[in-house]
C-alpha cells in the first residue's frame, strides 16, 4: 500500500510498528529516528515516547517517560518503564536523575530512598499538606468518640482484647499533573514587533547524538553538564563556549525549542535583582534565554535563574550566527 493511500492515522500505526521492529532488531538509531516520526505524526500519544525511552540513554530516557505519564498520569506501562531505567543507572546518580526528569511527585517519593529525602524535602509543601489531611481525618474520628470513650470500664465478663482501628474518611488525593515550572529571569520585557507574535516552539525531548540532527542546517546544542554550548550547521560543529546556566534552585529545562524572539538589548529583572540593558539576547522559551553577561565572570558554574549565560563576545557571535526559528537543543 502506497503512503498516500493511507490517512494520518495509519501512517502512525505503521511508523509506531516500524519503531517496534527496529528496536526487535536492536537499531537504536533508526528506532529513535521512527519514535520521533511517530511523535510528530501523532503528539498526543504516550507509546512513541515510551519507545524513544526504551532506546535512549537512562537520563533522557526518564524525560520521556515523564512526558508519557504527562499525556497519561495512569500509565501502568511508563511506571514499569521508569523502574526498569533506574535500574539501569548507578545508585549515587538516581535520586539527581529522578529529579531533573520532574517525574509526578507521588511517583518520585516512591523511587527515591528515605534516607535520600533531605529535611528540605521532608517538609515540602506538598508533604505538609498531605500530612495536615491525615491529621484532620484523625481529629475528626477522635472528635466523633463518646466523652467517656477513654475512661476505665468494669465489667464481669472477661475482657476481650480490643482493637481500635479507625475506617479514616476518605480524603482527596492531590494528583498534579507535571507542568514544568521555573522562575523567569524576564519580568519586563520590550513589547515583541508584530513580525514575532508566533508561540514559542518546544519538545521536551532532547538529542545527544549531533548526527541526527543532520539536517536541520544551523542550530545550538546546550549541555548543561558540562557547562558548555556549541554552534552547529548539520552534525557539524562549528564554535563552542564556556557557559553558566541554572542553578539547582532555579534549573535550566532541557528540551528542543526554537528562538522566537530576539534583542540586541533588554532589561532583566526579578527577585532581588534589576539588570539593564543586558547584550544579545535569544529567548527561547518563555522567560528562558540565551544572552550576554556582565555581571559575572564564573564562566562553567551554574549561576543563573535558568537563563544560558555567555560572554558578551561569544553571545555577539552567537546572535548572529542563529536566527528566529533556530532550533536549540538543550540536555543534561
Amino acid at each position: 500500500m502506497k503512503s498516500a493511500d493511507r490517512g494520518p492515522g495509519k501512517d502512525y500505526l505503521h511508523v509506531l510498528e516500524a519503531t517496534r521492529s527496529a528496536i526487535a532488531r536492536g537499531e537504536r538509531a533508526q528506532a529513535r529516528r521512527l519514535a520521533r516520526q511517530a511523535i510528530s505524526l501523532a503528539p498526543g500519544k504516550e507509546e512513541p515516547w515510551l519507545f524513544l525511552a526504551a532506546v535512549s540513554e537512562p537520563r533522557a530516557g526518564l524525560a520521556y517517560v515523564a512526558r508519557a505519564l504527562e499525556l497519561n498520569p495512569r500509565s501502568r506501562p511508563a511506571r514499569k518503564a521508569i523502574r526498569w531505567i533506574i535500574r539501569r543507572l548507578p545508585p549515587g546518580e538516581r535520586r539527581q536523575a529522578v529529579r531533573e526528569a520532574r517525574l509526578p511527585d507521588d511517583l518520585a517519593l516512591k523511587l527515591i530512598p528515605w534516607e535520600a529525602l533531605t529535611l528540605r524535602r521532608l517538609f515540602s509543601g506538598r508533604v505538609l499538606i498531605s500530612a495536615l489531611f491525615l491529621v484532620g481525618g484523625a481529629g475528626v474520628w477522635l472528635g466523633n468518640q463518646p466523652a467517656d470513650a477513654h475512661q476505665p470500664q468494669v465489667v464481669s465478663a472477661p475482657l476481650a482484647k480490643a482493637t481500635m482501628t479507625p475506617t479514616p474518611t476518605p480524603t482527596p488525593t492531590l494528583t498534579l499533573t507535571p507542568t514544568p515550572t521555573a522562575t523567569p529571569t524576564l519580568t519586563t520585557t520590550p513589547s515583541p514587533t508584530a513580525t514575532l507574535t508566533r508561540r514559542p516552539s518546544f519538545s521536551w525531548s532532547y538529542i545527544l547524538d549531533p548526527r541526527e540532527l543532520a539536517g536541520e542546517g544551523r542550530w545550538i546544542d546546550v549541555d548543561v553538564t558540562a557547562q558548555k554550548v556549541t554552534a552547529y550547521n548539520g552534525a557539524t560543529a562549528v564554535r563552542s563556549f564556556i557557559v553558566s546556566t541554572g542553578t539547582r534552585a532555579h534549573p535550566t529545562l532541557t528540551g528542543q525549542f526554537k528562538i522566537y524572539v530576539k534583542y540586541r538589548a533588554a532589561p532583566m529583572s526579578g527577585p532581588g535583582y534589576y539588570l539593564p540593558g543586558v547584550p544579545f539576547v535569544m529567548y527561547y522559551y518563555k522567560g528562558y534565554s540565551l544572552h550576554g553577561t556582565y555581571w559575572h565572570d564564573n564562566f562553567g558554574t551554574p549561576m543563573s535563574h535558568g537563563c544560558v549565560n555567555l560572554r558578551t563576545p561569544d553571545a555577539e557571535w552567537l546572535y548572529n550566527f542563529a536566527s528566529i526559528g533556530t532550533l536549540v537543543n538543550v540536555h543534561p
